[in-house]
């Protein structure tokens, strides 16, 4: 979908863009306050953004409970979600266009207006209770947060967060709230038909009565390589297993554009050098790898579910197919169809409202960057297979790297698979 962007900042100083997609019969709004996990007083109380943002479609100003806010809100169809990280606690909504401004000020009342309440905080710490506990059988969401930990990141794994539960109070909830939720902390996507209607956005947007605050910095964790990680479940049938490849800096888009069709070349598809390779012999039924990278650092994930018997073979695999990357060994022809690829992932990307407004969020709400989605093939184009070794030799040679593995099976024979993973 065609589209332009613009940068605005407001008279309480936050700052966010304006995405005009004409012809756009659906509005799309992410609100975004450096608020997350990072930012709660003490571990003692980690999970206060969680619940913050479970809270933040309860009462308010306007609405006596979450089920007032709710019917008002999605009585046209509109929705509305929000979620947190480490880093952020984001808002999100999308609706019809005729009724973007009714939404707009339902959004405002409940980010800027809430009535935090008793009663609702021991539903909502009921609730989040009840999603980690679901998460405790989500093996990937076991291991990750001990691979971050292994390297030198300062969260708490799910286990050690369902036990802050109980120790967070109202003050503790209105603290976090009132110290993060503040303009100048606040970075905002709008989405949709802009043209013709922007002065009553901004209008509306400056009606936001949030304290001016301050822009709080991405704090920077003392990276380091840690030991393997084994996390015990007798009822594993297999190895479930994630490692991460870490330096300690921003990756530029076209540095993530070459990670991307590397991670294409080795994981992408059947016709892959590890997952492809590794499903021919019958060793995995699913793996992969990705890129992500913030304001301090960046991250080269790999993950799957591997049987007992398959993963020394599987983690030689990997090893071997590594090494060959590492020493350049990349033909030319998979080169270019991870080029060709990433192209046609590029004409696909931009199909809807929403899809847009999440290709900025990605990079915007973590650098405050606006790369331009039509500035992506030029990228794809400039991305050279020398360039695409030496990140991937970055990686592998900054030191700092994290495995951890969710089975039935011993710490040692877990460390003995992170092992051969040597470079």
């Amino acid at each position: 979908m065609k589209h332009s962007v613009e940068e605005i900042t407001l008279k309480s100083g936050a700052k966010g863009l304006l995405i005009d997609i004409p012809g756009a019969s659906v509005m799309s709004t992410r609100i975004q306050f450096r608020a997350g996990m990072q930012y709660a007083k003490n571990h003692d109380v980690y999970e206060i953004p969680h619940l913050v943002e479970h809270l933040a479609f309860g009462a308010n100003a306007k609405f006596k409970d979450e089920q007032a806010y709710e019917a008002e809100f999605t009585k046209n169809g509109a929705y509305h979600n929000a979620w947190t990280s480490d880093i952020s606690v984001c808002y999100e909504t999308e609706c019809a266009d005729f009724e973007w401004d009714r939404i707009m000020e339902l959004q405002r009342v409940s980010i800027c207006e809430p009535k935090f309440n008793e009663e609702e905080l021991k539903s909502e710490k009921a609730n989040v209770k009840s999603e980690l506990t679901g998460y405790m059988n989500d093996y990937y969401r076991l291991l990750w947060p001990r691979v971050q930990q292994a390297v030198g990141e300062d969260i708490l794994d799910l286990p050690e967060r369902l036990k802050t539960i109980a120790n967070i109070e109202l003050k503790d909830i209105r603290e976090h709230y009132r110290r993060t939720h503040t303009a100048k902390n606040m970075l905002f996507i709008i989405a949709g038909k802009i043209k013709g209607r922007k002065h009553k956005i901004i209008k509306a947007l400056n009606a936001w009565n949030l304290r001016e605050g301050e822009k709080f910095e991405i704090p920077q964790a003392d990276l380091h390589a840690g030991e393997a990680v084994s996390i015990r479940r007798k009822d594993a049938s297999n190895i479930t297993f994630g490692f991460s490849l870490v330096t300690p800096r921003h990756l530029e888009p076209n540095e993530v554009f070459a990670m991307n069709c590397l991670n294409h070349i080795l994981n992408g598809t059947t016709n892959s050098k590890i997952f492809g390779a590794a499903r021919k012999r019958g060793l995995v039924y699913g793996m992969g790898s990705s890129i992500a990278s913030n304001a301090t650092s960046s991250y080269w994930d790999f993950d799957g579910e591997v049987n007992v018997e398959n993963a020394e073979e599987l983690f030689e695999l990997i090893q071997t197919e590594l090494m060959k990357t590492l020493n350049g060994e990349i033909l030319d022809m998979d080169f270019l169809a991870a080029k060709s690829y990433a192209m046609g992932r590029f004409q696909m990307g931009a199909q809807t409202v929403g899809q847009i407004a999440d290709y900025y969020a990605e990079n915007y709400f973590t650098n405050e960057a606006v790369i331009k989605y039509d500035s992506m093939p030029n990228l794809i184009k400039s991305i050279d297979k020398f360039k695409m070794v030496e990140l991937a030799r970055e990686f592998a040679g900054s030191g700092i790297k994290g495995f951890a593995a969710v089975s039935s099976t011993e710490k040692a024979f877990i460390s003995s698979l992170e092992s051969r993973l040597n470079f």
